[in-house]
């Protein structure tokens, strides 16, 4: 089984849970540092909110430090999902290049015939469990490609 992310898992990132949890304890965040951690969409992002972070006032020496260790985990994470898509692009294996296409058309197929099957046989019923893990994978793939496609065109139109 592939390794998740602490996003896919969690659904932030680390270093936007460590700024809900000092906050959570009274302390005081910059708005515009919120405001940035809101937005993480990739690596600029990421070093945006570092030199805001070091570059803040109202937040204690070791706050700093504990957030810009958090944030160095969102990078690395982050440089390592690139260069396994990069290196699954550069090979010659059909399948490799094309695994994501694939698991979203099978998903979407599977909706599909889920959908029809429940609405053409009156006894038929899904398990509530297989719609929940249908739900959650399709959620997981559409915002991961569509998400990550759009996210590669808007980067490849502002650096031009």
């Amino acid at each position: 089984m592939a390794k998740q992310s602490y996003k896919d898992k969690n659904g932030t990132t680390r270093v936007g849970d460590a700024l809900r949890w000092l906050v959570a304890r009274g302390k005081v965040v910059a708005p515009e540092i919120l405001d940035i951690a809101g937005k993480i969409t990739g690596i600029e992002s990421l070093n945006l909110l570092s030199d805001k972070i070091k570059s803040d006032g109202q937040l204690s020496e070791t706050d700093k430090q504990m957030l810009l260790a958090e944030l160095e985990f969102d990078v690395i994470e982050m440089q390592e999902v690139t260069k396994r898509w990069t290196s699954d692009n550069l090979t010659d294996s059909f399948l490799t290049k094309n695994i994501r296409p694939i698991v979203l058309a099978f998903l979407t197929l599977t909706l599909f015939i889920y959908i029809i099957l429940d609405s053409s046989i009156g006894g038929f019923n899904i398990a509530p469990q297989w719609i929940d893990l249908l739900s959650s994978l399709l959620l997981l793939v559409y915002g991961g490609y569509f998400g990550a496609r759009s996210a590669e065109k808007i980067v490849k139109t502002w650096k031009k």
